[in-house]
């Protein structure tokens, strides 16, 4: 704990000693991948992605214990009719999930991936952000802590996905606050709005934005304020994963959300992660181009569930996978350019 005692010193200090990159072990890899049987720059970006694999493990690029992680929260916000979905759908799709019946588990089944999900007191929702904070600084800092559990079993691929019916108004609450703009600019149809929907979404957030602008300077008070504890955790995680050294793969509108907040806190916090793909939400890649990140994929997709993060993970084994399996031209027998 700090010398102070408040929760949030302590999640600072972590963001004030996170590792940097292994420049050492990107550099071989960038020269073993001028040797390897192809024209230089032929693989695209799945070279860069073997570096960039290397820069954070620090050995060369192996994929061998892929996670999903699927964070689940509810929210007070949704007594405001802000999604077409009772709140009760969050834990009935905890459920799915662990019966093996989402698109998840079947994205895993075909990536041979791990999948953990973490429900996050799901009878107890967060505040209303439009009349009160979602949580105390206590609960945010420890539902970060135990985000940060989600590689506590070992991985070496952590893929941050989440599920909570009315995270997609919190997630446009947060943007809202860290970027600018209005309310209007950053929400959409989530889970099925329809146009008077999300009209009624924009007012509830400006309600909110309205309620906690005198607090909105420091990240951690935007992620306390107007966040949940599904982003709590998913922030959490994605802060373990540097610390730890272990690649992150953010999924789409509401988990990059999470990772605004710590890329407000220090602009090389995201440095370890890549945005696994760009969600139809219409706001989603002018939020990640504010992050200064390139989505991996382009799908059409907007489910959740970290199901655009763990199709990504299947590009990133198989990067890493080409480096380490190909052949050089000497160890082949292939004439090289001259």
């Amino acid at each position: 704990m700090s010398q102070s005692g408040l929760p949030f010193d302590d999640i600072r200090e972590l963001i004030r000693t996170m590792p940097g990159p292994d420049t050492s072990a990107a550099q071989k890899v960038a020269e073993r991948d001028a040797m390897l049987t192809k024209p230089p720059g032929a693989l695209g970006r799945l070279e860069d992605i073997a570096i960039w694999l290397a820069s954070w493990t620090g050995r060369p690029p192996e994929i061998s214990r892929p996670l999903v992680a699927i964070f689940a929260g509810n929210h007070g916000v949704t007594a405001r009719g802000v999604s077409p979905f009772p709140s009760e759908v969050t834990a009935q799709m905890v459920a799915n999930f662990s019966a093996g019946g989402a698109a998840i588990n079947q994205i895993c089944a075909a990536y041979d991936l791990g999948l953990k999900v973490f429900d996050l007191a799901l009878e107890i929702p967060t505040g209303d952000i439009s009349k009160e904070a979602a949580m105390d600084e206590k609960n945010c800092a420890a539902t970060m802590a135990y985000g940060m559990e989600a590689i506590a079993g070992g991985t070496d691929l952590l893929c941050i996905g989440e599920m909570g019916i009315g995270n997609t108004t919190i997630a446009a609450a947060i943007f809202y606050a860290l970027f600018g703009g209005s309310a209007k600019d950053w929400v959409g149809p989530g889970a099925g709005s329809n146009s008077a929907g999300v009209e009624r979404k924009a007012e509830v957030i400006e309600e909110a934005i309205e309620l906690h602008k005198h607090h909105l300077n420091d990240p951690l008070e935007v992620l306390r304020r107007l966040g949940g504890r599904e982003f709590a955790a998913m922030a959490g995680a994605i802060l373990a994963g540097r610390m730890q050294r272990v690649p992150v793969i953010i999924d789409g509108y509401v988990a990059t959300a999470a990772a605004a907040i710590l890329h407000a806190a220090d602009p090389t916090a995201l440095d370890h992660c890549i945005i696994g793909h760009v969600s139809a939400e219409p706001a989603h890649i002018k939020a990640v181009k504010k992050l200064g990140k390139e989505p991996l994929l382009d799908l059409g997709m907007r489910l959740g569930e970290g199901s655009g993060a763990a199709i990504a993970a299947g590009v990133v084994k198989a990067a890493a996978l080409c480096h380490s399996g190909m052949a050089t031209f000497d160890s082949a027998g292939v004439s090289n350019k001259e």
